[in-house]
């Protein structure tokens, strides 16, 4: 009891308990106390309001996870996984639930705007005044009118992030060939993970990014992809992750990368790689597989006398080998791959032969197994090349569309549009001039052939006037002005060009606009979203407003047809007859009436109650070495080799190919862009990286950490305070450095420090990590912004793109953001 009332004093002790009043006291057997005074009865707390749930879908990153949003009083309060949805399956990641900073941030735009100071630029205020949403329309369908009558409507471009399905991404194609105009859209692909889909486009036909069964895989051979911390759809590779590890047999998992990581921490086997020779590991792992002959006999073939003749540095005749599903295995292993030993590799890569013949070993011989990859090896100009020779290992192990293995994601069962834009076409949207005139980007031109989007390159082919100026130009969901390498030359090229922003936040790109049209968060906003590859079988889930608008925001595919709707001629028809996104929403979910998803959902209606619609399972399967389709209860129709190259590997030969048809055909493009001889583009092959930064001696790395959401995590303090797992820390993002590295400079732990480019410096603090790389910076993409909100603007590190320099894969136009060297010292 003495210590009890050394604990607490008598004061405390009454606060604390007076409504258990003194019989409670006494019951508790509390002697020696005096004072206590009956409690005054309990009184039920306020009533609140009924509480709503709504379906929705995440924003934080591309992963699309369904959400269940709680709004009592008309407050969101609470967001969990939604438990229907099979991304989701009722969880979220650490940044899911950041959904109501979003909604409530005061940084928001209010509503629409325009601009008052014709200067720009940094510390310029561009003086908003607030307008009216149809002055906002007027003033741009105004400009863009008399755009089309002078015969310049390709000067009008619109520029995109992360769109999402028919109700905004999906209107992009209709608006630029009704108005007129081959910059209509331009996304940022070519500034996020082109890389990976050009590899699969040249070795599999496919120009996507994979679906997985990981549920089923055995081995998981992860080289760049962050899977703990950014691989989409990075909630559901956590869960994934858990059952792969829990299974038996348990997957086992090996993770090549430059840096200490999440992945590489739980993995079983952490390599350490020189950064951008990845592919010259993936081609030793080849090599191995080749000659210990664990290659799988039936999706790759085999040799007539049924004996394994693959011996290091030794040539083959291509009659000696019965290829299956595979083209030009033998002119790869001839040309290139005989000679791509372990040791080989050792000298490029810095990992020990006798762990990349280890890796190789267990991945061949362990069914089904996959390897998997992303920016950590394409990001650079060797990008695609790199891919290439890993994805090949996918095929060498038989995993393409096997159980266990990789796909490619279906596209859902959705209905026509209520109108055909087809039958709104005039002669000048049909015959105009703006019909000669290429994209801004240049991508798909003999400058850029083999690119989908060149968003990095816009900003300063406008600066030259090549191929000509931009006159108007709109943003959504993307940010170039911070987000693009280099960005410091997009702000000198928008300062003559009229910008229409349309974020809800008060980003770089946005403080540059002469109109801001502010969409609606997520939790505002009625959206569809067909998943990112998943396990391959159709999905699309509906974002249904948990909330009205708090504030006077639209959301942006109402924008664009409203826009539409005061576009002289036809054009405006097209868009009145569409009249909103509901009206689309409703016509696309008409579809699910023939195809009704396996939750019941089979109209409207149904997809915003269950907030989902999906049906299983996928509809085909690699079962060794033959293709089959699902036929309602098996996998029993087999495919023949027509089907096969028609639906699942579009190459010219309608197999994998080693020796890539796509690549040779444009072989003089690659010969002059990348000194390749011609008669061996083709080739998956290791090709030396060009990295910038002349003589400086470290390499500079900016990864995407758990808690990057969407470009606004540097305006929420709850992420700001945990965006660093492997560094830790407060109000900052730290440069990860490895102790020997930073002591030989001078530098000790917590020292500000200077990292040089040939583009200029910036500054940060250091951290020591020692599980890094010596030869590598670590600075993760995050912070460094001039605006973007309050928290955001002004707060350390410098921004790591404006040591970025501007360069792509010529393949791919991937921006090379890891390629980077730089240089180290104290500030």
């Amino acid at each position: 009891m003495k210590i009890f009332q050394a604990m607490m004093s008598r004061r405390r002790f009454l606060q604390a308990s007076g409504t258990a009043g003194a019989v409670g006291a006494t019951a508790a057997g509390i002697t020696g106390l005096t004072g206590l005074t009956q409690a005054k009865e309990a009184r039920a707390s306020r009533p609140r309001g009924e509480t709503k749930i709504t379906k929705n879908i995440c924003h934080q990153c591309p992963a699309r996870c369904g959400i269940d949003v709680y709004t009592t009083d008309g407050r969101v309060h609470a967001i969990y996984g939604d438990t229907g949805n099979p991304i989701a399956n009722g969880k979220l990641c650490p940044k899911g639930h950041l959904g109501s900073y979003f909604l409530y941030d005061p940084d928001r735009f209010k509503g629409p705007m325009k601009r008052t100071n014709p200067n720009k630029g940094r510390n310029e205020d561009p003086g908003f005044v607030p307008i009216s949403w149809d002055e906002a329309f007027d003033t741009i369908a105004a400009r863009l009118n008399n755009l089309r009558e002078r015969g310049e409507s390709h000067r009008f471009a619109h520029f995109y992030g992360r769109g999402w399905g028919a109700s905004d991404a999906g209107l992009y194609g209709d608006f630029g060939k009704l108005y007129g105009t081959p910059n209509a859209a331009i996304g940022h692909a070519s500034m996020c993970a082109e890389g990976s889909k050009r590899a699969k486009r040249a070795t599999d036909g496919n120009d996507s990014y994979n679906s997985h069964d990981l549920r089923k895989t055995n081995y998981l051979l992860i080289m760049g992809a962050s899977f703990l911390e950014a691989f989409r759809p990075y909630n559901n590779m956590m869960q994934m992750w858990g059952e792969m590890r829990s299974k038996s047999p348990k997957t086992r998992v090996t993770t090549v990368d430059v840096r200490m990581n999440p992945t590489m921490a739980a993995s079983d086997r952490a390599l350490y790689i020189k950064p951008a020779t990845d592919g010259a590991f993936a081609l030793a792992v080849a090599h191995v597989i080749l000659t210990e002959g664990l290659w799988e006999r039936d999706f790759v073939g085999d040799f007539t006398n049924g004996r394994n003749q693959f011996e290091a540095g030794k040539t083959l005749s291509k009659d000696a080998f019965n290829e299956k599903w595979v083209h030009g295995l033998i002119d790869w292993w001839n040309e290139e791959l005989k000679d791509r030993t372990p040791e080989w590799a050792e000298q490029i890569t810095t990992i020990a032969a006798k762990d990349i013949r280890q890796t190789a070993i267990e991945f061949g011989s362990t069914r089904p197994a996959m390897a998997i990859f992303e920016r950590g090896p394409t990001g650079h100009t060797n990008g695609t090349y790199n891919g290439m020779a890993i994805h090949s290992l996918n095929a060498l192990v038989g995993s393409l569309f096997a159980e266990g293995g990789l796909g490619y994601q279906m596209g859902p069962a959705y209905g026509a549009l209520p109108v055909n834009s087809d039958d709104y076409l005039d002669d000048y949207a049909r015959n105009g001039a703006w019909k000669n005139q290429p994209r801004i980007d240049m991508a798909r031109t003999e400058r850029w052939p083999m690119t989908s989007h060149m968003m990095q390159e816009a900003g300063p082919n406008h600066l030259k006037g090549d191929p000509y100026k931009m006159d108007t130009a709109m943003f959504y969901s993307t940010n170039p002005i911070w987000t693009a390498p280099n960005p410091k030359a997009w702000e000198e090229a928008l300062k003559d060009v009229f910008i229409i922003d349309t974020s809800p936040f008060p980003g770089e790109t946005a403080m540059f606009a002469d109109i801001v049209l502010p969409e609606s968060t997520y939790l505002e906003r009625l959206q569809d979203s067909p998943t990112y590859p998943f396990e391959g079988w159709p999905m699309t889930a509906l974002r249904v407003p948990a909330i009205d608008p708090i504030y006077d925001t639209k959301h942006f595919g109402d924008m664009l047809i409203e826009i539409g709707k005061r576009i002289n001629g036809p054009t405006g028809e097209f868009y009145k007859k569409l009249d909103n996104i509901e009206n689309v929403l409703r016509h696309r979910a008409a579809g699910f009436a023939n195809a009704p998803g396996d939750n019941g959902v089979n109209d409207f209606e149904s997809w915003k109650e269950k907030g989902v619609w999906y049906r299983k399972p996928y509809h085909w399967r690699q079962i060794r070495g033959e293709f089959y389709e699902w036929e309602g209860e098996s996998y029993s129709k087999r495919m023949t080799p027509a089907e096969v190259k028609e639906k699942l590997l579009r190459t010219p030969s309608g197999k994998f190919e080693f020796k890539s048809g796509f690549l040779e055909q444009h072989a003089d493009y690659i010969n002059r862009e990348m000194g390749i001889p011609k008669e061996r583009v083709g080739y998956v092959q290791w090709v030396e990286p060009k990295h910038t930064g002349g003589n400086r001696d470290l390499y500079f790395v900016t990864p995407k950490t758990p808690m990057h959401a969407e470009g606004r995590g540097a305006n929420i303090p709850h992420a700001i305070s945990i965006h660093q797992p492997i560094a830790g820390g407060r109000d900052t993002v730290y440069l990860e450095v490895n102790p020997e590295t930073a002591k030989a400079r001078g530098i000790r732990n917590g020292d500000r420090v200077r990292i040089t480019s040939d583009l200029g410096s910036i500054e940060a603090e250091c951290r020591y990590v020692a599980a890094h790389r010596p030869d590598t910076l670590v600075l993760p993409f995050e912070f460094g912004h001039w605006a973007q909100g309050r928290w955001a603007k002004d707060r350390g590190p410098g921004h790591s793109g404006e040591i970025t320099a501007n360069v792509s894969d010529p393949i791919s136009g991937l921006a090379s953001y890891y390629t980077g060297k730089v240089s180290l010292e104290r500030a």
